[in-house]
């Protein structure tokens, strides 16, 4: 069959993104179908996670990261001037702001930041105030620069999967693909045709968020407060509302979310008769479905992002959980593309992210039982603010909010391993993630060992081999990161490369160019 595109990605939002720009930058020919003809500028998500600032990093998007980040804290200074001019109240200053559980307020004065977990991230874990939307402004510009061909206002409409390839039907004709990724969110069509099994729990809460204008905003608490009728948060965003009621989901998902709607929900929750929205800039509704596909591949159709798994907003995790997907997936499936991925290594992908995809739901279900106005729920929430005012309970709670707890369960010995790399500085002047913008994996020789650099032969337009001294780390002597920035081998003095090397570098990164040539029987 010959093929239009090696893959369909099928949904434009950052994380068809993300996964789009990983495959444009291993030579993988994409496609992008989107159903908006615009940027998605709805209110959702507005923050990235350390593991995807470090993503985003490893790939060269620090500096517009950063640009917006500063836009969002200006925005935020202006709510509390606000606030402030009209006489109203402000949110009381929490040092250094760490995040929250369930609204429950996180002070990062008492993290233990000499915790493991923290060290690494280097120039990244300065940034994480990004809202969805710039994100995907970023993502778009990343994706152009890569000649990815984004067909905005086309939906697929189905499609044929075969062993040989998928033939792709829109609404404007059809595509002969190898490959198609459903990243077309929580109501995929993707999945629903390929017949994915989405089990998990169904919704019981209504939420709102919304960006609005307003008279009488005066009168509500600034930040999140909970009353006995459900849950509201007033900020920090100028305008910015969110309302959770406990009653049930709402009766139409579908149905444009009016001014009417939020202005009666806010009404109910804040107790606040005189509050009334005037106009309506943003807005939408949320649930707490909780669900989850079992595997995330079905022969040449995978899932991605919310395709594979929706759950409560809480926290801002789906964002983050999906662009996770998105670079895990992406170097792997272009392996695939390219004829030299290892057997098995596709299947890794539902093997990796699966546990860290039920791990959100999880921690979103515990939010919303915590939230809900009852007595009981209230008298936990006591319990978990009181433990939220220790050391160990506040270090817990931002390890698992910020993603640095996460690792892959990888064969090796070092600590390191299945690890996010830490960014090293090295000796040259560069950082370990100066070397991974190229979507290679990285050989990083830091003890100028011939032997170990030898060991990458055949692999050079896998695996790039960088020899430096690290004097921040003197006693690691080598590292194996794979292009997603996980490390798949380290070694420390002594230890030498070993067969521990030569497994992992057959195992991610397939056999030399060479042998692999031998393998291949003559046409």
């Amino acid at each position: 069959m010959k093929h239009d595109a090696d893959v369909v990605v099928a949904g434009g939002g950052p994380v068809g993104l993300m996964l789009a720009c990983e495959l444009a930058l291993a030579q993988v020919r994409v496609v992008v179908l989107e159903r908006l003809t615009e940027v998605d500028t709805t209110i959702k998500a507005g923050a990235i996670n350390t593991p995807s600032a470090e993503a985003l990093y490893r790939r060269g998007l620090l500096p517009p990261l950063a640009e917006v980040q500063r836009a969002a804290l200006e925005t935020f200074g202006a709510f509390a001037r606000q606030r402030q001019s009209a006489g109203a109240s402000v949110p009381r200053p929490v040092p250094r702001f760490a995040g929250h559980f369930a609204g429950i307020m996180l002070r990062g004065d008492l993290l233990d930041e000499a915790d493991p977990d923290f060290a690494g991230s280097g120039p990244a874990g300065e940034v994480g105030l990004i809202p969805q939307e710039a994100l995907e402004r970023i993502l778009g510009a990343r994706a152009a620069e890569l000649g990815v061909t984004v067909r905005r206002g086309v939906t697929l409409t189905g499609f044929d999967a075969g062993d040989a390839g998928v033939r792709v039907h829109t609404s404007d004709g059809t595509l002969e693909a190898g490959w198609l990724v459903g990243c077309d969110g929580g109501r995929s069509t993707v999945r629903r045709l390929a017949g994915f099994p989405f089990p998990g729990t169904a919704p019981s809460i209504t939420g709102h968020q919304a960006l609005v204008e307003m008279t009488g905003a005066d009168a509500l608490g600034a930040g999140w407060n909970w009353t006995a009728t459900g849950t509201y948060v007033h900020g920090p965003l100028p305008g910015r509302i969110l309302t959770v009621e406990f009653d049930g989901p709402p009766a139409d998902r579908e149905a444009p979310v009016t001014a009417e709607e939020l202005q009666t929900s806010l009404r109910r929750v804040t107790g606040v008769p005189d509050v009334t929205v005037t106009k309506v800039t943003s807005a939408t509704r949320f649930t707490d479905n909780a669900r989850q596909v079992p595997e995330y591949r079905r022969g040449r159709v995978l899932l991605a992002g919310d395709a594979a798994h929706v759950h409560a907003p809480f926290g801002g995790q789906g964002l983050n959980l999906g662009l996770g997907d998105a670079m895990n997936l992406g170097w792997k499936l272009a392996a695939t593309v390219h004829g030299w991925a290892p057997e098995g290594l596709l299947d890794t992908y539902t093997a990796e992210r699966h546990p860290i995809g039920a791990w959100v739901l999880a921690w979103t279900r515990a939010q919303v039982a915590l939230m809900r106005p009852e007595s009981h729920a209230a008298a936990l929430r006591e319990v978990v603010a009181e433990l939220s005012g220790t050391t160990d309970a506040t270090t817990y709670f931002v390890k698992k909010i910020s993603g640095v707890w996460q690792r892959y369960d990888l064969p090796g010995s070092h600590p390191l391993t299945g690890r996010s790399a830490p960014d090293l500085e090295l000796s040259d002047g560069s950082r370990l993630a100066d070397h991974l913008h190229t979507g290679r994996g990285l050989l990083l020789d830091l003890a100028d060992d011939p032997a170990l650099r030898a060991r990458a032969a055949g692999r050079g337009d896998r695996v790039r081999v960088v020899t430096a001294g690290c004097p921040e780390r003197p006693g690691l002597t080598g590292l194996l990161v794979r292009p997603d920035g996980f490390v798949a081998w380290a070694a420390d003095a002594g230890d030498g490369p070993g067969k521990e090397l030569d497994a992992a570098l057959e195992r991610w990164f397939g056999a030399p160019a060479a042998v692999a040539a031998q393998a291949v029987p003559a046409p």
